[in-house]
């Protein structure tokens, strides 16, 4: 039997149809159980988050409770503190209250008292001022008979009266400053006379001391143009790092170096000698060689402060005490060195306050300090005892060492023994021999502005300048100046002096009064 195509094709369409109907049925079964399980598994997971939450909002109302309940606790406990501080502010203030009425009932009865004694006072008043009239009545009458009597009228007597008192007063003054000048003297005199030569006679040092100098010496005489440099560029670049000034003269071999710091001068000067040596002298090395001089130099017046604190016997200061102290290495007064002065004078406050039985380490210590304000620059005004008080003020010393500088000069008054060693001690270091070197001609006009004071006081005949300017004697007229006079005059050229010169250490003036009787016998 022969199949035709047309049934073939035919048989192969209802296969493929039937099996698409299969198909699509056995997909139908799968994605209803697939919904299925899902609906399942989403009923668990609402179960599990229902439960969730329930467990979560449990202990969020469990820990909700126990926060309240502390908060309740905290807040009760605050409120019994705060009521305990109001009760407690309440019994103060009622205490109070009772004390003010206590006081206002004291005030009244004070008050009553006070009114009383006010009108026992206005009768007593009353009654002087009847007396008093009672009294210049009965005064009247008494200078009016005073003045029958005596032919006077009441001004010329009282001129009279006043004259004479004034002279007797005058007089009376004289003879008792004369007896309490001359006991001072005498039992003053020989303890001070005792302390200061002990004081000398146990210290001993140089009596000359280096001068530090500004010149510089050149190996060749071609350095000059080497340091002026091309157009003057290095001498500028020089003089514009240091502060000094270059002075290039017709001396051989050699160039000053000019400036008013002598910190910046002797800077200056070790910066030209090394130059000089390296050879390399330009703007640049200028610099470097200035800077590192500079940093050296800065350790140097460290050290140099610091070793004056040792060689003084004292215990270490601060930094800047030591640092501005080293400064004085470069400061001299008369030819004196200030920093070997102030460690002399050290010394010698130590030696003179152990014979008094003093604190040595502060008479010491005012001493070694006492001329700290020279150190100071322009910028500080004023006297340099009162500089450098300042200055030891604010780096916390003591105030009896402060005053013991800022008085050293008699620019504040003394307020211990401290002020009074230091200035003995810087008079004895200045006057010593050796100490300090002068000209003649400041020597000669000293001593010729000495006698020219002393000329100028009425009453004085001659004056000479002796001893080196250390006395001064006058010789005065016995019939202008008698002996109470004479003490008066000499007091009176002592502050004159004091005022006027400049002079190290002191001058003692001698009053020369003489009366000569001359007759002849014929």
């Amino acid at each position: 039997m022969q199949i035709e195509p047309l049934q073939i094709a035919a048989g192969l369409a209802l296969g493929a149809a039937g099996y698409g109907c299969v198909s699509f049925f056995i997909f139908r079964l799968r994605e209803r159980a697939l919904r299925a399980e899902l609906a399942a598994s989403e009923h668990q997971m609402q179960v599990r988050l229902r439960q969730a939450s329930e467990t979560e909002l449990a202990q969020a109302r469990l820990a909700l409770k126990e926060q309240l309940a502390h908060e309740r606790t905290e807040l009760e406990r605050t409120m019994a503190s705060r009521r305990e501080l109001i009760e407690s502010d309440e019994r103060r203030l009622a205490e109070r209250e009772q004390s003010m009425m206590r006081q206002m009932d004291r005030l009244g009865s004070q008050e009553l008292e006070l009114r009383a004694k006010g009108e026992a006072l206005e009768g007593l008043r009353t009654a002087t001022e009847s007396e008093r009239s009672e009294v210049r009545r009965q005064a009247s009458e008494a200078v009016a008979r005073l003045e029958r009597i005596a032919q006077l009228d009441g001004a010329s007597a009282r001129t009279v009266l006043l004259r004479e008192v004034e002279r007797e007063s005058a007089r009376d003054a004289a003879d008792l400053s004369r007896h309490i000048i001359e006991n001072a003297r005498t039992q003053a005199e020989a303890e001070a006379r005792r302390i200061v030569g002990i004081a000398l006679q146990r210290y001993a040092a140089t009596h000359t001391f280096e001068t530090m100098t500004a010149t510089v010496a050149l190996t060749t005489e071609d350095m000059k143009g080497r340091i002026i440099g091309r157009d003057g560029r290095n001498i500028r670049a020089f003089e514009a790092v240091t502060g000094v000034t270059v002075l290039v003269d017709d001396t051989p071999n050699a160039v000053v170096l000019s400036g008013f710091d002598p910190v910046r001068r002797e800077v200056a000067r070790q910066a030209m000698e090394r130059l000089i040596l390296d050879g390399r002298i330009h703007p640049v090395r200028i610099e470097e060689v200035v800077a590192a001089v500079n940093s050296e130099m800065d350790d140097f017046i460290l050290r140099a402060g610091t070793e004056a604190i040792y060689r003084a016997g004292l215990s270490p200061l601060s930094n800047e005490i030591s640092r501005t102290l080293g400064k004085l290495r470069f400061r001299n007064s008369y030819s004196q060195n200030v920093l070997e002065h102030s460690v002399e004078v050290a010394h010698l406050c130590g030696l003179m306050a152990a014979e008094l039985g003093e604190d040595i380490q502060s008479a010491k210590r005012s001493g070694l300090l006492h001329d700290i304000g020279k150190a100071m620059g322009h910028e500080f005004e004023g006297p340099h005892a009162l500089v450098g008080a300042e200055f030891l003020k604010r780096e916390g010393e003591t105030a009896d060492i402060v005053n013991a500088v800022a008085s050293h000069h008699d620019e504040v008054p003394h307020e211990n023994l401290l002020g009074v060693l230091v200035a003995a001690a810087d008079a004895i270091s200045a006057s010593r021999p050796g100490a300090r070197s002068e000209s003649m001609t400041t020597y000669i006009k000293r001593l010729q502005n000495l006698e020219e004071i002393a000329v100028s006081f009425p009453g004085v005949e001659k004056a000479f300048a002796v001893q080196a300017g250390r006395e001064l004697r006058v010789v005065v007229r016995p019939e202008a100046i008698d002996d109470a006079a004479a003490h008066q005059l000499a007091r009176q050229m002592a502050r004159k002096i004091e005022e006027v010169l400049l002079y190290p250490g002191q001058i003692r003036i001698t009053v020369v009064r003489e009366m000569r009787c001359v007759e002849y016998a014929k």
